[in-house]
């Protein structure tokens, strides 16, 4: 997940890297009370919000107890992995320490991974489970003590990807998603009554914020340079056989239209046509896998289509500061890095939602 264009890289000089994320990540730990407090929260777990292919995906929902003059902003959170492992509870440590220390209401999501249902999933179907968590919280989150006209999606790795996706791509929809003429999605939750067209003629997903963490931007040049190939160790770790992320008959070099589709860089609007909310980009400064400078690529992208964009890098840390857990090789842990990050995320919020 390595390159200028900020893309996941295969290349084996980074195996043995992502082997030991994969393998050291995650371990348990003591929480400390100023990084989870259930007293200051209310938590919905495993909540169905959408079945597709009866294949159900869930969220957990963290509603704050404090006392506020009305509902309270939401942040719809997707975690990281490659698009081929990992689940919620990677970010479980992070929606609970948001939900602590925060006033927002935190939806932590699940989505379909490439190697479910027999390895057959997309890469754009992954993509259409992001937009309907986004869609099912704007038609209900109002029951959890949500605002449904402040809702901001966040997501680190993959689920950057994710969220930058929701932001550049959510008006992109049609009933035939991938399968028709036009390359666009057909979210995998719909609000009642509506179609993916009704949706883009009412404005698309609309989201009033986005934090983006070393997110994959570009999914083209990482195809290019052996994502879905055998040396990704993601695909092997993920329990499934290295394969096209749109099937065996679509490739990169003679379906580039494709890999663009899910690229948010491929995907900038201008400001005069469609003005993006405003965006956090966060990077560690030694990180090998999205390195900091395809980062500041992205975001210069953005700010001269003349979309309002932040930058802020961690000092010293890798790849994965966010993650639950602790990873003894890369020497990182929750307790020691996440929380300067997430109260930078707060802050950025707190700045649009409650300045």
């Amino acid at each position: 997940m390595k390159s200028t264009a900020n893309s996941y890289n295969a290349a084996p000089t980074y195996c043995c890297l992502i082997i030991s994320l994969l393998l050291l990540s995650c371990s348990d730990a003591t929480e400390l009370l100023e990084n989870n407090d259930p007293s200051k929260y209310t938590v919905v777990e495993d909540l169905l919000w959408a079945s597709p292919g009866d294949f159900d995906l869930t969220m957990d929902i963290y509603t704050p107890n404090t006392s506020t003059n009305g509902p309270s902003p939401v942040l719809v959170m997707f975690h990281g992995g490659g698009w081929l492992i990992n689940d919620k509870s990677i970010m479980d440590q992070t929606a609970k320490y948001l939900a602590t220390n925060s006033r927002y209401v935190v939806c932590n999501v699940n989505y379909r991974l490439l190697g479910d249902d027999d390895n057959t999933v997309m890469l754009n179907e992954i993509v259409e489970d992001a937009f309907g968590a986004v869609l099912w919280v704007q038609e209900n989150i109002g029951r959890y003590g949500g605002d449904v006209n402040r809702v901001a999606v966040t997501g680190d790795s993959a689920g950057g990807h994710l969220s930058a996706m929701i932001v550049n791509m959510g008006d992109r929809l049609g009933s035939e998603g991938f399968e028709g003429n036009q390359l666009v999605f057909n979210p995998t939750y719909l609000p009642h009554g509506m179609t993916a067209e009704n949706v883009a003629q009412s404005g698309g997903l609309n989201v009033q914020a986005a934090i983006l963490s070393y997110g994959a931007y570009d999914i083209y040049q990482g195809a290019l340079l052996g994502f879905e190939e055998i040396t990704n160790p993601f695909w092997l770790m993920g329990g499934s056989w290295p394969r096209g992320i749109f099937g065996d008959q679509i490739n990169a070099r003679d379906n580039p239209e494709f890999y663009q589709a899910v690229s948010p860089s491929h995907n900038i609007p201008d400001a005069k046509q469609r003005r993006l909310p405003p965006q956090l980009l966060t990077v560690g400064s030694a990180d090998t896998l999205v390195t900091p400078a395809s980062v500041i690529t992205y975001m210069t992208a953005l700010q001269s289509a003349g979309h309002p964009t932040q930058y802020w890098e961690h000092e010293g840390r890798p790849h994965a500061f966010l993650d639950s857990g602790s990873n003894a090789m890369l020497g990182i842990s929750f307790e020691a890095d996440a929380p300067p990050a997430l109260e930078v995320m707060i802050n950025f919020l707190d700045a649009l939602f409650y300045g």
